[in-house]
């Protein structure tokens, strides 16, 4: 989990590494994160990191795998800097109706002319940007999850309401023990357009997400022990597409 603070405050990006996999297809359905961060695009000018601007005062780059990243040329919030999640929908209408109507989200702008809406569940966190893309979306292989954090005690209802409008439940309401720590509750749904939606239980997720002082080394040593470009070497492999 990598972020700019807290996940109790703060959008955080689930990075999974998965042995043996080479590289992954990507689809439509995810078109970029937008972070508010002039010394991000310093940073990527002094690493000489492929960066691009699409009009004045924002930039476009790419992670690796080609996950697009937008960068607003403005001095970093003492909050969050993910200003936005930017994802693909197939019909702008359906997906506003089943994101503000029947998920709660607050909608906080529209744009007709690019068929795009932007919404969240508050002022003071990172939003979600549906946007019309006229056609169908594919998720391809490298595909994610978008998940919220709300109390415990709410997750039955949400999972009701969904039965109810007869919208797909990909998980239900189940609980997952860690090892150690707290047993957190979650359902999974998915959207009109397949997004897959975590909704997990606050109380106990908190006691997870606290930062760990170690990460970083940790994070470390665990490339550092990937053997796996050697093994495939070895073999005369190449590590397969997922």
């Amino acid at each position: 989990m990598i972020g700019y603070g807290s996940e109790d405050s703060h959008f955080v990006v689930e990075l999974t590494y998965n042995y043996g996999v080479g590289e992954y297809c990507l689809g439509n359905d995810f078109l970029g994160l937008t972070l508010q961060s002039s010394q991000v695009i310093v940073n990527a000018k002094k690493t000489n990191w492929p960066i691009s601007e699409v009009s004045p005062g924002l930039f476009q780059t790419e992670a690796p795998g080609g996950y697009k990243f937008f960068l607003e040329d403005k001095t970093q919030p003492n909050t969050d800097p993910v200003q936005k999640v930017t994802v693909a929908v197939s019909n702008l209408q359906k997906s506003t109706a089943y994101w503000s109507d029947l998920l709660g989200l607050k909608v906080y702008y529209e744009d007709k002319a690019k068929k795009s809406i932007l919404l969240g569940y508050a002022d003071n966190q990172s939003k979600l940007e549906l946007q019309d893309i006229g056609g169908p979306v594919d998720h391809a292989t490298a595909f994610g999850r978008i998940a919220f954090a709300c109390p415990k005690d709410e997750l039955p209802s949400i999972e009701a309401t969904m039965k109810r409008e007869n919208q797909k439940i990909l998980t239900p309401l189940v609980s997952l023990d860690t090892p150690g720590k707290a047993t957190v509750q979650v359902v999974i749904l998915a959207d009109p357009d397949g997004h897959e939606i975590c909704f997990v239980g606050d109380e106990a997720f908190r006691e997870l997400s606290h930062i760990d002082a170690n990460a970083d080394q940790l994070l470390n040593d665990a490339v550092s022990a990937d053997k796996s470009d050697e093994w495939f070497a070895k073999h005369k492999r190449q590590k397969p597409s997922a």
